[in-house]
């Protein structure tokens, strides 16, 4: 017998299931009970499972013996397939990747109908039908090794597709015997309840993946090491589970001309992060042809200025140059609505240079003006984001009275002492609370 099953049912006036022609289902069996404890015990056991292999191995663990003495779950990629099986005899294996789907076999036929099929001796020659069901020639004969009298194919239909089908076969001696049709009921709710577990999983891994992948991408860079130049940075995104935010930094160029740049992009997470790199990349572009900061803030207002929807950037750009003399730096500096990095002096002095600019990304056909800055030996480039001096604490905002006042213990220290220091004292003010991303970034004239 070669049997397709579709189970529309509808509520009778006394209150017993009927199909959807108007007779009366059938009455609970004894197996019903078993079924019912198993699919209820998966649901358990698949709830939050997020990892795809391991909702598919628990799912072949349920699957054997319950519903026969092997079981396979194939799934179907555009024209390929990837089986798993589950012998009761050994444990789950696969994938087993193969090539294109013949449409011409069974399997090719489950994924255009999506309707459940069972197969009982003698009426179907079992093992003749694994040959056309199962894509595979060691899984045939493994399938086979267990002289099946019955088989069970399940779609896995979910979202209006089949994504794959659910096999398992029983042999002769096996308690139940043939495969009834409460047996494939309760087959088609373990098919449902592992193609809507694994589509979650699915889902979650691809967008895992994407994740990591833009993470790549936007992470604050490795910092350069340029001879008789120290520098270092630390940055700490404003939402713990992120790595990443709308705060960036970047460095590029050689020992003798390099340019710095630090920025906020107005907003919190991966939505503000996306802009960060267009930032970055719009900045090292603009400094390949010219690295006058005003020239690359101006370009940076206006390719973001189209892109930016209701933001904004904020950008403090140096340009770092080795004076040959004396063995001193010329540090240009232009500023888009940004806090102007602070010179810590070697002997301890902290200076502020007075220059300002208008945000980026809002105003078409900005220009920028530029200050030099003459750094001695030990003498320190200390950029940093709002997420420094605007931090929220009992005492109100950390503000810039708090960092200027206790740069000068660090006079001659190396950057990352001073990096360290002044995120330690920004935690600390905010003992806990809640706060913006926090990126810093010095450099120091070593020579």
């Amino acid at each position: 017998m070669n049997a397709a099953y579709d189970h529309p049912t509808r509520e009778s006036s006394n209150g017993a299931q009927t199909g959807a022609n108007g007779a009366q289902a059938r009455t609970p069996q004894p197996g019903d009970w078993a079924h019912v404890q198993l699919i209820g015990e998966l649901s358990r056991q698949l709830t939050g499972s997020l990892n795809v292999r391991r909702t598919v191995f628990r799912a072949l663990d349920f699957a054997v013996p319950h519903f026969g003495d092997w079981a396979m779950l194939a799934f179907f990629d555009s024209d390929s397939v990837s089986v798993y099986s589950h012998d009761r005899h050994a444990r789950v294996a696969g994938p087993v990747l193969l090539g294109r789907l013949d449409p011409r076999l069974a399997l090719g036929r489950f994924r255009r109908r999506g309707v459940s099929q069972r197969y009982v001796a003698p009426h179907d020659d079992v093992c003749a039908v694994l040959g056309d069901l199962v894509p595979s020639t060691p899984l045939r004969e493994e399938a086979a090794a267990h002289q099946p009298s019955a088989a069970l194919a399940v779609p896995l239909n979910i979202g209006g597709a089949t994504n794959g089908v659910f096999v398992a076969v029983r042999g002769p001696d096996t308690d139940g015997g043939d495969y009834s049709t409460h047996d494939v009921l309760a087959a088609e709710e373990f098919a449902r309840r592992v193609a809507a577990t694994l589509e979650s999983a699915r889902l979650y891994e691809e967008r895992r993946e994407m994740a990591d992948a833009l993470e790549q991408v936007l992470r604050p860079p490795e910092l350069p090491e340029y001879p008789g130049v120290y520098m270092a940075a630390r940055y700490r995104p404003g939402q713990q589970r992120l790595r990443i935010g709308g705060d960036f930094y970047d460095v590029h160029g050689d020992a003798d001309d390099f340019t710095v740049v630090i920025g906020d992009v107005c907003g919190k997470g991966i939505d503000a992060a996306v802009y960060t790199s267009l930032a970055r990349q719009t900045v090292r572009a603009a400094a390949y042809f010219d690295r006058s900061p005003a020239t690359v803030l101006q370009a940076l207002n206006e390719v973001l200025r189209p892109q930016m929807s209701q933001r904004f950037v904020t950008a403090a750009c140096v340009r770092f140059r080795r004076r040959a003399d004396d063995g001193s730096m010329t540090a240009t500096m232009a500023v888009a609505g940004h806090p102007p990095p602070l010179v810590l002096r070697a002997d301890g002095t902290v200076e502020e240079p007075g220059v300002t600019g208008t945000v980026a990304g809002i105003i078409s056909g900005l220009s920028y003006v530029e200050t030099d800055v003459r750094l001695g030996v030990k003498d320190t480039v200390l950029f940093y984001t709002d997420g420094v001096d605007e931090a929220r604490g009992e005492e109100g905002f950390f503000g810039h009275d708090r960092l200027r006042v206790m740069l000068p213990e660090y006079a001659g220290a190396s950057p990352a002492t001073v990096c360290e220091a002044v995120e330690q004292r920004v935690l600390e003010h905010l003992d806990s609370a809640a706060h913006d991303d926090i990126a810093l970034i010095a450099v120091q004239n070593g020579t």
